[in-house]
């Protein structure tokens, strides 16, 4: 049974980003385990408190200014992954906790305990009035709302600002304030901006680079803004305000890709940063940063790389699908790229006694990359295996899923014969498929991650019984990634075929390519 197969597998100083210190916070201390909940607290964006609000400013006039719900708090509750893949695709931000609750604890995810656990927790968003309710989702609207910059009119004669934070006041939040202006002095507000960076002090360079194309969010109660980050770290709301604000990164990346998982179900992870000043923040993470976050950070700049690299001039490797999920497993020794999301399948008969709490997630969910940790703390070693994952995802695009499953039921099978051992012996069926397949992920994990390390750094692979040795002195003598890319194919499921293909591909390195498979045979 493919989901007992899966799961027991995978049981298989700098100068840097300018980054002022004024804005620098750290977040060593957020926890990003499961979100506690504390009281209920009352909306100052409620129509009704904005009402309050206008009474109390303009008490002459608050009568005949026309304050209409420009905005709508509900929730949902999808019942599968397809329901809340309609959710998605509306362009929803989908919170899994209240958003009129204080937070005790901070956490990255949260899930309602009156929900079982193998199910889809609610998901809170704030949508405009005239939403169209998906049919057939179960949803519940909690209050009707306003923000002013959403509202399509407005009195021009009204300090909007003003009354927000007069809503704040009445609704007994007016700690949430900046300080100098819930103490009068002036009024603040502020378009939070900011860089997310992340320290490797092994590349070419060490120096930080930004954590790139990541989703940031902030919101104070329903009150939201959304940015992506440049290749810089660099981000930028287009929406202010006077309190300070919870900032998350939502792993979802803008070249389609995304990283999770959770231990609920979450279709992306996130990583909350706290709540910190609307003027902005300045992050640097490093190795001695909290572990999901940390990990979750090299994981996405490694698939922005790979993506980058794949669809550069002149390369045609294929780059992943803009829709891949990689789940992260930190607590297993080595990764797979099942490609469940993109249709690929295996049957096996694994007793279920195999199957861990993972499995209803996977149920839902269909990862295509999981990507073990254990034993990987540094960004070197988390950014080569998740080279080596994505460089699977690109050779299963070449060769199909009949090809991938039975290269997927030889790595599955080895995994329960050997106790763990992944690779095999050699001598098992379909073990030509695991023999090309490696040999190519290890090749092109080695081809990038020397682009990043140098060409001294050490290379990966060459200790199984497979040899991505060939490939690499291939490369090194102008035979590379592009032309051995072009000789996989749904026909190639041997070492042999290879080398067949590569000599009728490029007789004019027929020398070279003979002089290579015969250099590391075994």
């Amino acid at each position: 049974m493919l989901l007992s197969l899966v799961v027991l597998a995978f049981s298989c100083e700098t100068s840097g980003p300018s980054v002022p210190d004024s804005r620098r916070v750290d977040i060593k201390g957020i926890s990003h385990d499961m979100i506690e909940l504390g009281e209920q607290l009352r909306d100052p964006y409620s129509v009704e408190v904005i009402n309050e609000a206008l009474q109390s400013l303009y008490p002459t006039r608050a009568s005949r200014t026309d304050v209409r719900p420009t905005d709508m708090y509900v929730r949902f509750l999808p019942k599968d992954e397809d329901e809340l893949a309609v959710l998605e695709g509306l362009g929803l931000v989908l919170i899994d906790h209240p958003l009129d609750r204080r937070i005790l604890k901070e956490g990255d995810y949260y899930h309602d305990p009156s929900l079982p656990t193998n199910s889809i927790t609610w998901q809170y968003a704030v949508v405009q009035t005239g939403f169209v309710f998906p049919d057939g989702i179960h949803y519940e609207i909690l209050d009707e709302c306003y923000i002013a910059e959403n509202a399509a009119t407005r009195a021009s004669d009204v300090d909007w600002e003003a009354v927000e934070r007069e809503a704040y006041r009445l609704t007994g939040n007016l700690d949430m304030l900046l300080p100098a202006t819930r103490d009068g002095e002036q009024a603040q507000s502020f378009a939070p901006s900011g860089k997310i960076c992340i320290s490797d002090p092994d590349s070419k360079d060490g120096q930080p680079e930004g954590v790139k194309g990541v989703a940031v969010s902030v919101n104070s109660f329903v009150k939201f803004a959304f940015a992506y980050t440049e290749e810089d770290g660099s981000f930028k709301m287009t929406r202010s305000y006077s309190t300070d604000v919870r900032y998350r990164l939502i792993f979802k990346n803008k070249k389609g890709f995304g990283i999770g998982v959770n231990m609920f179900l979450v279709p992306a992870s996130v990583s909350t940063l706290g709540e910190h000043s609307p003027e902005g923040l300045e992050v640097v993470i490093d190795s001695d940063s909290e572990r999901k976050l940390f990990s979750r950070c090299v994981v996405n700049n490694a698939a922005w790389d790979y993506y980058t690299r794949c669809k550069a001039e002149g390369s045609n490797v294929s780059a992943p699908p803009a829709n891949l999920r990689m789940w992260i497993l930190q607590f297993l020794p080595s990764g797979l790229s099942p490609m469940l999301h993109q249709g690929a399948v295996v049957d096996s008969p694994l007793v279920k006694n195999y199957l861990e709490e993972y499995t209803e997630l996977i149920k839902l969910f269909m990862p295509d990359v999981f990507l073990g940790l254990r034993d990987k703390y540094d960004y070197a070693s988390i950014y080569a295996a998740t080279l080596h994952a994505l460089a699977h995802s690109s050779h299963f695009l070449k060769v199909g899923r009949a090809w991938w499953e039975n290269y997927l039921t030889f790595v599955l099978k080895s995994v329960v014969a050997d106790f763990g051992i992944t690779y095999g012996a050699g001598t098992e069926q379909y073990a030509g498929y695991c023999e090309v397949a490696e040999m190519w992920s290890y090749f092109f994990e080695n081809v990038i991650y020397r682009e990043r390390y140098g060409a001294d750094a050490p290379v990966e692979g060459t200790t199984h019984w497979f040899s991505p040795q060939i490939l690499l002195y291939l490369e090194e003598r102008g035979l590379g990634p592009n032309k051995i890319f072009s000789a996989l194919g749904s026909d190639v499921k041997s070492i042999e075929e290879f080398r067949t293909r590569l000599c009728n591909l490029y007789p004019e390195h027929l020398s070279l390519i003979n002089q290579a498979f015969e250099r590391y045979e075994n």
